[in-house]
Formats: structure tokens, C-alpha cells, sequence
């Protein structure tokens, strides 16, 4: 038996193909940290005009605010 090679338990173990298992997960895990960090940081405010139907709809919920109205019937 190397160093390599553990027997622990009656099962042998190849430590050094655990060593490269863990630094790949290690790896995917950083890129996984790294795209969730740049998600969380957003994009900030949008630049320039909105599109028309999102005005349109801002517009009429300025509206209905106005006078009041939730847009759902009364009775």
C-alpha cells in the first residue's frame, strides 16, 4: 500500500483522484459564488426613456391612484 492508497474500513481510497474530485468542485463552486455576486449587484437604474406600453401602464395607475379607484367593481 502507497500513500496514495488508504484502507480505511476494508475500502481503499485513492486519496489523491479525491484531492482532484474536491478542487474541481471546489472550482465550480467559486464560479457559481461569482455569477450569484454579480446577480446581486444588479445593473443598476436603466438609462433613457421606457418603452410606451410601460408608460401607458404607469400612466394609468397615476390615474386610477388619483381618483381613488383600485380598478376592481364596487357594488
Amino acid at each position: 500500500m502507497s500513500l496514495i492508497e488508504k484502507d480505511v474500513g476494508g475500502i481503499k481510497m485513492d486519496v489523491n483522484k479525491i484531492l482532484v474530485e474536491l478542487r474541481h468542485e471546489r472550482e465550480q463552486i467559486e464560479d457559481a459564488i461569482i455569477s450569484l455576486e454579480r446577480l446581486a449587484r444588479g445593473r443598476g437604474k436603466r438609462r433613457g426613456r421606457p418603452p410606451a406600453w410601460m408608460k401607458d401602464a404607469q400612466d394609468r395607475h397615476k390615474v386610477r391612484a388619483a381618483s381613488g379607484k383600485d380598478g376592481k367593481d364596487e357594488d
